[in-house]
């Protein structure tokens, strides 16, 4: 995969790793995603993703904000720090990108949610690094901004159907 300004992949970049770089085998990096799916059938990160994917639909960042105010905000937290610590995982070396991508479609359609705003919102939280991990991930990934327009513009049919 090439780089559109010539740069290592962050994952590839040895100034963002602290000792040497050192990538993850193929058995590591599926260990390691193994690991991650073992949370996700977490009973409570279940019902927060469920919630994430078929009752989360902001069309601005007043929405977001909304929800911040109800106990449906413990749902977007822990969906999203889910996804930002996966997501590190693949930004600092120790998952492999291809094999991530193979298996964390979830992650898109749940970043899809934000994804277009994700800029007025990090500015009306007061939180600039929300959601870096997913966003540098989502970056390299082929495709992805066109793939998460068409999941938003799906999730926005459902929830008018409603």
């Amino acid at each position: 995969m090439s780089e559109p300004s010539g740069r290592l992949p962050a994952r590839l970049d040895p100034s963002r790793h602290s000792r040497s770089l050192l990538l993850p085998t193929p058995h590591e990096s599926a260990q390691s995603l193994m690991q991650l799916y073992d949370l996700r059938r977490d009973a409570k990160l279940r019902e927060a993703r469920d919630w994430m994917i078929r009752s989360f639909n902001p069309t601005s960042v007043e929405d977001v904000a909304a929800v911040m105010q109800t106990d449906d905000y413990t749902y977007v937290r822990m969906t999203l720090g889910y996804w930002d610590m996966a997501a590190s995982f693949v930004v600092h070396g120790a998952i492999d990108a291809e094999m991530f991508r193979a298996v964390s479609g979830e992650m898109l359609a749940t970043y899809s949610k934000v994804e277009h705003m994700i800029d007025e919102i990090r500015e009306g939280l007061g939180q600039p690094g929300l959601l870096k991990y997913v966003e540098e991930v989502a970056s390299d990934w082929p495709g992805a901004k066109e793939r998460m327009t068409g999941i938003r513009e799906y999730f926005h049919g459902l929830a008018a159907a409603e």
